[in-house]
């Protein structure tokens, strides 16, 4: 019986695109080399999808396929092609009321001749913004670390974030905060770019280190009516701390448990999206939390994700591993 559903299944698949082809050349004209194309590219993802069925592809599952390729040493080039080619099938299938979705939306191939922004592994980063230690400086270090890496911050962001305020709180009413944590709702309101405003998820470590943080504050902040005093993170002086000096803080940090010192805050933006997208699949909802005016902003780390897909399978399929000589 399976064999069966198995057999129908196959032909419905094969007339189905005998009649895409089909469609390609009498309708859309194109020419006869183009159809060859169109025709072995579509051979290449009946190989990777397998038994699975069309209408349960999905778009991890192409950047799957993609990655797999990447990993062959196809070059950009011709996966986008590929992917083309792999976008109008499904856009025929959905016109023909087989399909409600494509799968290929959203799936781009890494560009080429523009560097990847740096991101570290996931270990990588843990390691890097776990911080020890019980002196108010170090509270503040892993406070700002964890928040950086758990809510994809930049780094202007993070250093204008104030104590939660109200302004009927306050003889100044003309000042306006440009964020603060929300503990209640476990998010992080900032200011961005254009002065948007954006919502973040802040995740369970940030919020113990910053908890943390926050019993120790009271030892260097300045007990006045100056802004400085509302800002969340302070020096040693009292003062809102600078972007210079966060960066110097992690650089030192990097050193001293003996990665590399050229680690920058924005790396833990860079690998706070990249994690994400390899999590989720969802580009959207990471363009969103990283308060990205247009789309093509977030794409780059897609690149990114195709090149971890990449490293796994090579990692872990049998046929892609070299074999020793």
């Amino acid at each position: 019986m399976a064999a069966a559903e198995a057999n129908t299944a196959s032909s419905i698949s094969n007339a189905l695109l005998a009649e895409y082809l089909e469609y390609l050349r009498s309708q859309r004209k194109l020419a006869p080399l183009t159809c060859e194309n169109y025709q072995r590219d579509l051979g290449e993802l009946i190989q990777f999808k397998g038994e699975q069925d069309w209408a349960q592809l999905r778009s991890i599952d192409i950047r799957k396929f993609a990655a797999k390729m990447h990993a062959q040493g196809l070059n950009p080039r011709s996966i986008a092609r590929k992917l083309s080619s792999w976008r109008g099938w499904f856009a025929w299938l959905a016109h023909q009321g087989k399909l409600d979705l494509n799968p290929v939306d959203g799936v781009r191939p890494p560009k080429r001749g523009k560097p990847l922004p740096k991101a570290l592994s996931v270990e990588q980063a843990v390691f890097l913004v776990e911080q020890s230690g019980d002196s108010a400086v170090q509270a503040c270090n892993a406070a700002m670390f964890e928040l950086l890496y758990s809510s994809g911050l930049r780094v202007s962001e993070l250093v204008s974030l104030d104590l939660r305020y109200s302004a009927g709180a306050s003889d100044d009413a003309r000042y306006v905060s440009p964020g603060w944590v929300d503990f209640d709702e476990q998010m992080v309101q900032v200011l961005g770019k254009g002065g948007k405003t954006r919502a973040v998820p802040v995740g369970k470590a940030a919020l113990q280190a910053l908890h943390t943080w926050l019993q120790y504050r009271p030892t260097l902040a300045k007990q006045d009516d100056s802004v400085d005093a509302l800002a969340l993170f302070v020096n040693q002086h009292g003062r809102r701390i600078s972007v210079r000096v966060l960066q110097m803080r992690l650089q030192q940090h990097a050193q001293k448990i003996g990665m590399d010192s050229r680690v920058h805050p924005h790396m833990l933006r860079h690998s706070f999206a990249s994690h994400v997208l390899q999590s989720s699949g969802d580009l959207r909802a990471v363009q969103d939390m990283l308060g990205h005016a247009s789309i093509s902003s977030t794409q780059v780390y897609t690149a990114l994700d195709f090149q971890h897909l990449a490293q796994v399978y090579d990692a872990a399929h049998p046929r892609a591993k070299k074999k020793e000589g």
